[in-house]
């Protein structure tokens, strides 16, 4: 078991992440406006230079690609004389062929590849938590369903397995483990943004309504999470520890604590310069549930559709808790029944389960 993210944290690989995950893309889509209004924002010299974006925290780079389709095509048009450079960023386990495959147009998805000329694309294994690029070298950042990722736990979970089920204690030194290494992604990026650069994070929040992902009026994904993974205790398939030990590296923010770092002029975020441009929250439908509620589709099939996009990017977390003790075979036994069961809870009463996003969307620039 690893207490650090980047030991063990990956999307699911070989396409499955942005097949499953279409909410996703459905957030990039929808504010792909958001990032062109601060690429207005911008005056760039057309120099000559290289004009490079990163897209952090970008597994297999499916979901991003319309987005970015638009943003390049932009950029090339401001900017006809500069090479365009794209680094996708990820932690070290990423499935870096995919994202290759997948922005370079081997996989059937539409891409900028071959469209927007002179582009290069490029990847770096490096944490969002620290440097990607040498100082002063970025003109536009971006993330998305990314940022609420801590770089290690603070503390077991006691009877639950995500911090907005956490006892008291238990949530606040998420959120202050939280806290910390927001300022520190925060000022990773200042170092590394020209000045006049923009960042724009989409990040999983808590938004004024108390919702958040999975928690939007319906059945309570990680009270879903937590509750079928304590009855696989309860019943011996797994031990007490590794209930304990299983733990999502993850905090989820209000907007306040977003933004607190751009408001405190004595903080090193403002000292390093840079400035809250916009901030808004946003909720984002549920496709999978979406199309059953408007199509007439049956439970089964819904609750067939519907459990990949939780399972692409929660199963690390599960697996993660199991002992190292136990063969990679027993693992993919428990992790296979742990997901079964929720498909079977889904297609007995679909009612009310749903994964909503929740984005607090933020774009910032470097004063300079």
């Amino acid at each position: 078991m690893s207490g650090s993210t980047k030991g063990f944290m990956a999307m699911k690989g070989a396409g499955y992440y942005s097949r499953a995950t279409i909410g996703a893309k459905h957030v990039m889509d929808n504010a792909a406006g958001l990032v062109l209004d601060a690429l207005e924002r911008m005056d760039p010299d057309d120099d000559g230079s290289v004009f490079r974006v990163t897209d952090m925290g970008a597994a297999d780079g499916g979901t991003s690609l319309a987005m970015w389709g638009r943003v390049l095509a932009r950029v090339r048009e401001k900017v006809p004389g500069r090479p365009i450079e794209i680094v996708y960023t990820d932690l070290p386990r990423n499935d870096f062929s995919q994202t290759f495959q997948n922005a370079l147009g081997l996989t059937g998805q539409e891409t900028y590849a071959g469209k927007v000329p002179e582009v290069y694309v490029l990847a770096s294994a490096t944490s969002f938590h620290e440097a990607i690029l040498p100082p002063g070298t970025l003109d536009l950042g971006f993330s998305a369903t990314a940022s609420h990722y801590i770089a290690s736990v603070p503390c077991e979970i006691a009877d639950h397995v995500h911090m907005v089920g956490a006892a008291p204690e238990e949530r606040a030194a998420y959120e202050a483990t939280g806290a910390a290494d927001w300022e520190r992604m925060l000022l990773a990026r200042a170092q590394e943004m020209k000045p006049g650069a923009r960042l724009a994070l989409f990040n999983f929040g808590i938004d004024e309504e108390g919702r958040y992902l999975g928690n939007t009026g319906g059945i309570n994904m990680f009270d879903t999470f937590a509750d079928l993974w304590r009855g696989l205790r309860d019943e011996g398939v797994i031990s007490p520890a590794e209930f304990a030990a299983t733990n999502f590296p993850q905090c989820y923010r209000t907007e306040a604590q977003f933004t607190a770092p751009f408001l405190d002029e004595q903080g090193p975020v403002w000292q390093a310069g840079l400035r809250l441009e916009h901030v808004e929250a946003r909720v984002v439908r549920c496709p999978f549930e979406h199309n059953y509620s408007e199509t007439g589709q049956g439970a089964a099939e819904f609750a067939r559709d519907y459990i990949p996009t939780l399972r692409s990017w929660s199963e690390p977390t599960f697996v993660n808790g199991l002992s190292d003790n136990r063969t990679l075979e027993d693992k993919a036994a428990i992790i296979n029944e742990f997901y079964g069961r929720y498909q079977a809870r889904v297609a007995a009463n679909p009612t009310g389960h749903a994964m909503d996003y929740v984005h607090i969307y933020l774009v910032a620039r470097k004063e300079g």
